[in-house]
């Protein structure tokens, strides 16, 4: 999504669990201020991972199934000191996804291979309150369209007793619904490649601890000549085992490592934000019933783009 503001035991029971990460490299873009990356939004979705973020599915014929829906809302902007920008802003940005993964036998470095695909469809709002000498002057856009393709050529899957990691790329297609003239889209309208690494380990007591790492490394927008400088998006989970649930504490660290450039040159405008929240997971093997996700995180320290809050509950399951 892109805003385009106009001056945005048993740690063996849960082997089969599915990524949440790849159940949703899918969702939402929590927009921004006008400057940080193109937009002020970070260009892959994050509040993804929680519990289990290092386990993908089983090696299956068929593949396992994600889906996801996000409700993201923010009445505020931050500027790059981090204080609250005197432009009023109401954002809600709606997100339902659906991921493909397909885990297979073959292994590589000791790792199961495997392959998949996620597709999102956003539903933007924005309304802006901007200050000027003359009076508030007031902008607004909508667009419910689908966002970017992304797609997983490799993902890598490595177990051991209690310790759950993977190491993947995903590469984010400019095929989502992308205008230069609308407040905001929910296509970036470049390219991203994401190498990224998750683990999950689970201790014999039932205590977790999950996270998944990755960094954004973006193309040059082709119709503007903005490229976005590279992210950082971090995100956890810590928490316990409770028979079929996993309750504990989730979030998320996202910071912008590098400048954004227009046109070769560095104008800088480096994007971040943090957000923390209670998170719950549900799984009861051989039930039939997928695995479900729900987390609610509030944000905070944001700096060049929206502050708000995120609700997100994800399904997955092996066909």
């Amino acid at each position: 999504m892109r805003l385009s503001v106009t001056r945005q035991p048993a740690p063996s029971r849960h082997a089969p669990t599915v990524s949440l990460w790849l159940a949703a490299a899918l969702a939402l873009l929590p927009a921004g201020a006008a400057h940080a990356v193109e937009g002020g939004a970070p260009i892959t979705p994050f509040g993804v991972n929680d519990f289990g973020a290092g386990i993908l599915p089983p090696p299956s014929d068929l593949p396992a199934i994600g889906l996801r829906a996000t409700s993201y809302h923010a009445n505020q902007l931050r500027d790059d000191q981090g204080r609250r920008s005197p432009v009023g802003a109401d954002l809600t940005v709606n997100s339902v996804g659906v991921a493909l993964i397909k885990m297979t036998r073959a292994t590589l470095w000791g790792a199961n291979y495997g392959y998949g695909a996620v597709l999102p469809v956003l539903d933007m709002k924005l309304a802006l309150t901007i200050p000027t000498p003359a009076g508030p002057l007031r902008q607004a856009g909508e667009r419910r369209a689908q966002g970017d393709l992304q797609l997983i050529p490799v993902a890598l899957q490595w177990t051991a007793p209690g310790l759950f990691q993977y190491a993947a790329l995903l590469v984010q297609a400019p095929t989502g619904a992308y205008d230069p003239t609308r407040l905001v889209n929910p296509g970036t309208n470049h390219w991203t490649v994401v190498p990224s690494y998750a683990f999950t380990h689970i201790g014999a007591g039932g205590f977790e601890v999950s996270s998944s790492m990755q960094l954004n490394i973006n193309s040059r927008n082709r119709d503007n000549g903005y490229r976005s400088g590279a992210e950082w998006q971090q995100e956890f989970a810590v928490g316990r085992h409770v028979g079929d649930y996993t309750v504990g504490l989730g979030g998320y660290f996202y910071r912008q490592v590098g400048d954004d450039r227009v046109h070769g040159n560095d104008v800088g405008n480096r994007a971040g934000v943090s957000a923390l929240g209670p998170s719950l997971s549900f799984f009861r093997p051989g039930s039939g019933l997928p695995n479900i996700w729900l987390h609610a995180y509030k944000e905070f320290n944001a700096s060049n783009r929206s502050q708000g809050t995120q609700i997100a509950v994800r399904a997955a399951f092996v066909l």
